[in-house]
């Protein structure tokens, strides 16, 4: 067998693609390309690490490892030789360092800071200067190498966010929580203007981010008033404004300018392709998660996919193909907390929460339904079938669902973990826990009523089940790492040869080819693994599938290409052959 990997792609700027895998152990809080060949890439994390990987090899090894603040780290700036890198942040000694990027070494003091800095830039022309800016609404200026303390700069009256050298280093500038904007001499840190002329603010409220035109001739900056403003810098005047919504999500945090594309980050994580000819409309906005996605769910033609979120935000990836698909998002009264379950059927997407609710939504369409189903209990699970049918397996009762409305509900004396539906529309399975027992309860549905059938009794509790497309077999992801795969056609007795199916840590998510001749598991240690009925002894394993986070989702769109999604927030398509 053989697999190989793609990942759902977007149009990029020039270097988007080139940084390697960064495999954090921490939240990443920066990362930033050299300015030269990109040779290097480094990326930060919440407890003031720098890490310098090689990209130019496939493996992109890691190169050097420093800790030069003991903080979160706000901002990166390469030397323009790659030999130096400047950085600021939430330090306990100091806010500011600047170091060999080979051995780590200082390169001088970065002192005058008080307070948090969220912004550094290093001059990319000789004679080298650093600039830094952050919350005691200061800018300092530092000459160097080795770098010393210049000038302070008090013109902001509020904090500073962002500071940025021109490419030419002529000028730099300032942006602030105040809703203005400075320019500088890049070389004196004299001040030559107020960005705008100093007749009114730059923006009406506070500004987060700013960045130069590959030629220097303009500036882009965002804001929290929602909007982005372009700059023509020889004027000093606006040349365009973006308006992005009038929502507290559409406030605009961050801004790019890399080379024909201009890029800015919503609140709501969403990213925006901005047209300078038509900025009234984005040429794309990309909508994914900035939340961990928790479950995903694919239409029955394959050709959609719903992924949720921590958040309880569902995105939506249609017309799936590597090369170009299409993200949204459902919008509306949604989801309040963690949507730990979801599955899609005919018009129907149907999804249970930790806010202890179930809501059916119309699909195709991007609106959560109106109205949520209140459960008594916390729901664990739900399975979903044809013709509006749903069963959410809740902590105290097995609830059924009709079209969006609660027909039948049956109270259990065990603790529900998982539920599934079977093909057939007539049998429904429900995972349980009494007295550290656990079993696998098998009930007949008719006339929307569940009548109880069969109770398997099991080594382990069920995680997530998964019926094969034709209905025969049922697999079980247990709590002791192993899959039961039973056959329902023969009083779901264990099928001969896959009580060695097994991962290294507890099975999170189970799915089986439509074929019903090979299931898919994936894990939390990272890794998904391919079984086959025909060959239940062998095993092919996909190592670290989603890197050092584990898997929430396995879906397959045909025999030969299989769907994964990880706490990662990755969604990644793999090519398969038998």
């Amino acid at each position: 067998m053989q697999i190989t990997e793609k990942r759902f792609k977007e149009r990029k700027p020039k270097y988007a693609g080139l940084p390697p895998k960064f495999l954090q152990t921490k939240m990443v809080a920066a990362g930033q390309l050299p300015w030269q060949m990109p040779l290097h890439a480094i990326a930060t994390d919440e407890h003031g690490k720098v890490r310098i990987w090689d990209t130019v090899n496939k493996e992109h090894i890691l190169k050097n490892e420093f800790q030069p603040i003991g903080g979160p780290i706000k901002d990166i700036a390469w030397s323009p030789d790659s030999k130096r890198i400047a950085i600021c942040g939430e330090g306990k000694e100091k806010f500011a360092h600047c170091f060999l990027a080979d051995t780590g070494s200082s390169v001088g003091e970065l002192m005058g800071i008080s307070k948090v800095a969220n912004s550094i830039d290093y001059r990319p022309t000789r004679p080298f200067r650093i600039v830094a800016g952050g919350d005691d609404t200061t800018t300092t200026f530092y000459e160097g190498p080795p770098f010393k303390f210049k000038i302070s700069l008090t013109d902001h009256t509020r904090f500073v966010n962002c500071v940025r050298f021109s490419p030419d280093g002529e000028r730099f500038v300032t942006v602030s929580a105040d809703g203005k904007g400075f320019i500088y001499d890049g070389k004196t840190a004299e001040l030559i203007s107020e960005l705008g002329g100093g007749g009114s603010n730059a923006h009406s409220g506070g500004i987060y981010g700013c960045c130069w035109s590959p030629d220097g001739s303009q500036l882009i900056t965002c804001s929290g008033d929602k909007s982005v403003k372009l700059w023509d810098m020889g004027q000093n005047s606006v040349v365009s404004e973006f308006k992005m919504g009038t929502a507290i999500e559409d406030q605009q945090l961050s801004c790019l300018w890399q080379g024909d594309y201009i890029l800015s980050v919503s609140l709501n994580g969403f990213i925006n392709y901005l047209d300078k000819s038509n900025p009234a409309t984005p040429i794309r906005i990309v909508k994914g998660h900035n939340q961990p996605i928790s479950s995903m769910a694919v239409t029955e033609d394959k050709s959609t996919i719903y992924t949720a979120d921590n958040s309880g935000r569902i995105n939506i990836l249609s017309n799936c193909d590597v090369i170009s698909c299409k993200h949204d998002v459902i919008c509306g009264k949604g989801h309040s907390n963690k949507v730990s379950g979801m599955g899609v059927q005919g018009g129907n997407l149907v999804t249970c929460s930790m806010d202890d609710s179930v809501r059916y939504t119309s699909v195709p369409g991007n609106d959560f339904g109106p109205d949520a189903i209140t459960m008594d209990s916390q729901p664990q699970g739900v399975g979903v079938g044809k013709d509006g049918l749903a069963v959410a397996a809740c902590t105290n009762e097995v609830v059924v669902f009709r079209n969006g409305r609660k027909v039948f509900s049956l109270p259990i004396d065990y603790q529900a973990t998982a539920a599934g539906v079977h093909p057939n529309q007539a049998t429904v399975v429900v995972g349980g826990e009494k007295d550290k027992k656990h079993a696998l309860h098998v009930y007949n549905l008719a006339n929307d009523t569940l009548v109880d059938f069969k109770v398997v009794s099991l080594k382990a509790g069920v995680k997530a089940f998964a019926f094969s497309p034709d209905g025969r077999y049922l697999s079980c992801a247990q709590t002791s790492r192993h899959i039961l795969t039973l056959d329902t056609s023969a009083s779901y007795e264990e099928v001969q040869g896959t009580d060695a199916w097994m991962q290294n840590a507890v099975i999170t998510c189970l799915a089986w080819n439509p074929s019903s001749t090979h299931l898919a598991s994936g894990s939390l240690d990272t890794n998904i693994v391919i079984w086959s009925l025909a060959k239940p002894y062998d095993r092919f394993q996909l190592k670290s599938a989603h890197p050092m986070n584990q898997i929430v989702g396995v879906e397959w769109l045909t025999d030969n290409k299989l769907i994964s999604v990880g706490m990662d927030n990755a969604i990644r398509q793999w090519d398969i052959t038998y």
